[in-house]
């Protein structure tokens, strides 16, 4: 056994700095709690990390979470038989049961000679004094990680209060129980496990005997574990407290935001609540503030999209527009074109709601809906500081369309997001929000359309099968209102598709990180033309083609024929109408 401290240890591991170890000593000052777990409610390391030290130092194994119990009858059979109340067991944050091997496999019979001990400090004199006194066999501690340990005490207090018949929840405990050791800790693992697989969203769902933890990783949800409906009210007021929501209130939708730290990242978190029949529904979105931008060709951006991105970001004055669903990146490609156009010569503004990055040389504005501050007030305001190129985080409603597309008129360069299916698109709906054709047509630059979709894992990834091929084949043939519409200079390279497999890398989904797909049209020459008098989409994509646009679909499709993602993730994301008339068996011989 290692004899020096823990903090000691960490420090010479680089896993914390000395300021994080004199924050834990003062927090341990005023809780009592040990310096390993006040690290970790202090977000200075990553629970992981402090295991793996903990073992060292204490010879310890690091439970299996797979090995705990999963019943309750397992882990009140040992209490049981040593007479040891569940109650004192829960209060001293311990769990035990009688194992068939010195694994931790649990004994159903509940005879096996060895006793597994976990707990939140499994050197507890009084722990170890009392099961001592009561079992002369062979014990063994095990370290195991809080999430793991507080869903077996949550069941260990289900079993106890349904014996003793009490209440679960107090409402008038919520701060109280939000405050308490275990819910800090289930908490903070939330956070830890969403950032180690690189989740963007945490979603936190209540039901009627249980509640649902699913993560958002590249796009997709995955559910991660469910916990005793009896804990939840303890884990939303502590996720309302942690964001500055209010926790009596239950009965209306909130918003929150802070700023926090966990396993000594900075993290900004938004959460939204929305009251359900069960309980309210969190939504927790992690913004990583050390996360760096992925550059336009790691996003995806090439060939004529990326020719004519950079054409319209260049233009002296106009309005350039991102559009896309939510979630899909559009933030990212315009804080690289501010990047890209950020000289040092030119006056650069942005009004954000939130800012989501930290930008040098550039002025950011955060709108605040809730005192008034909306974006076009903002806007009018960033006018009268004299910008060259001013961002706006979204275009909701009109007035601030009509004052992004004046500025534009007045010799401002103006980015902005907008909300439609493709790039196009948003000039009806530029139209929608009231502005005149012949203004749109005179200040729009460019449009852009975006999507994300997986990157196939190149670990276990395999060719396409001939079936896959010929499918693919099939949709590449029929993309665009009157057939395939690649020019054969994008068709010279051999075509690679792939399929998905699955593999540990990539948690067995086949898919690791995002790819962008992308549309660009400059507005200019018969496009112009075209949007000036108001012309249907169908002419509008005509115009365009001539500059070499190409659809989403159309982009989606060339990158799946490249190996980088799969015809079915296309087709996840993408189809509609006839492009989901051919589908794709994965895997056809």
């Amino acid at each position: 056994m290692d004899q020096r401290f823990i903090g000691d240890i960490l420090l010479e591991q680089g896993s914390i700095t000395a300021d994080d170890i004199a924050e834990a000593l003062a927090y341990q000052r005023e809780t009592g709690t040990l310096i390993g777990q006040a690290l970790l409610r202090l977000g200075a390391i990553a629970e992981e990390k402090l295991l793996s030290a903990l073992s060292a130092q204490l010879s310890m194994d690091v439970l299996d979470p797979s090995a705990m119990p999963s019943g309750d009858d397992a882990l009140s059979a040992a209490p049981a038989a040593l007479d040891l109340p569940l109650r004192w067991l829960a209060a001293k944050e311990a769990v035990i049961w009688f194992a068939s091997d010195a694994s931790g496999t649990p004994d159903k019979e509940a005879t096996g000679t060895t006793l597994i001990l976990a707990a939140r400090n499994p050197l507890d004199p009084a722990l170890s004094e009392r099961i001592e006194a009561r079992f002369d066999g062979r014990i063994k501690r095990v370290l195991v990680s809080n999430r793991v340990l507080d869903a077996a005490l949550a069941r260990l207090h289900d079993v106890s209060a349904r014996t003793a018949g009490e209440a679960l929840t107090d409402a008038e405990r919520l701060r109280e129980m939000a405050e308490e050791a275990p819910v800090i800790d289930f908490v903070n693992a939330l956070f830890e496990d969403a950032m180690r697989a690189g989740a963007s969203d945490i979603h936190v769902e209540p039901f009627e005997h249980e509640f649902m933890v699913r993560l958002r990783i590249d796009g997709v949800l995955s559910r991660v574990q469910t916990q005793p409906r009896g804990r939840y009210d303890a884990v939303s007021s502590r996720i309302k407290l942690i964001s500055g929501m209010d926790i009596a209130e239950r009965r209306l939708p909130q918003d929150g935001r802070q700023s926090i730290r966990f396993a000594g990242e900075d993290v900004d978190l938004r959460v939204s609540s929305l009251p359900g029949a069960w309980g309210e529904s969190l939504v927790l979105r992690l913004l990583r503030k050390r996360q760096e931008l992925p550059t336009l060709e790691g996003l995806g951006l090439d060939g004529m999209a990326r020719q004519n991105f950079d054409r319209m970001i260049r233009e002296p004055n106009g309005v350039v527009l991102v559009t896309g669903p939510t979630g899909s990146g559009k933030s990212t490609t315009l804080y690289r074109a501010l990047e890209q156009v950020n000289d040092g010569e030119r006056k650069i503004i942005t009004i954000e709601d939130p800012v989501e990055y930290d930008m040098a040389g550039v002025t950011q504005v955060q709108a605040r809906a809730d005192i008034g501050y909306s974006f076009a007030r903002g806007l009018r305001a960033i006018l009268r500081q004299d910008p060259d190129i001013i961002m706006i985080g979204e275009i909701r409603d009109g007035e601030t369309a009509r004052i992004a597309v004046q500025a534009a008129l007045t010799g401002h360069l103006v980015f902005s997001t907008l909300h439609t299916n493709s790039a196009l698109a948003a000039v009806e709906r530029l139209t929608d929000l009231g502005v005149e054709p012949f203004l749109i047509s005179a200040s729009l630059r460019g449009l852009v359309a975006q999507r994300l979709l997986r990157r196939l894992c190149t670990a276990c990834a395999r060719p396409a099968g001939p079936a896959d091929i010929r499918a693919a084949e099939a949709l590449m043939a029929g993309t665009g209102h009157d057939g395939p519409r690649f020019p054969a200079n994008l068709l010279k390279e051999e075509a690679v598709w792939k399929v998905p497999v699955g593999c540990p890398e990539c948690r067995e989904t086949g898919y690791t990180g995002r790819v962008a797909v992308f549309e660009a049209a400059c507005i200019d020459g018969p496009l112009r033309e075209a949007v000036a008098r108001a012309a249907p989409a169908r002419e509008l994509e005509a115009a365009a083609r001539e500059g070499g646009y190409l659809t989403l679909f159309e982009d989606a499709m060339l990158k799946a024929r490249t190996g980088v993602t799969s015809v079915s993730e296309v087709l996840r994301v993408l189809a509609t109408g006839a492009d989901a008339a051919v589908t794709v068996e994965e895997g056809g011989a």
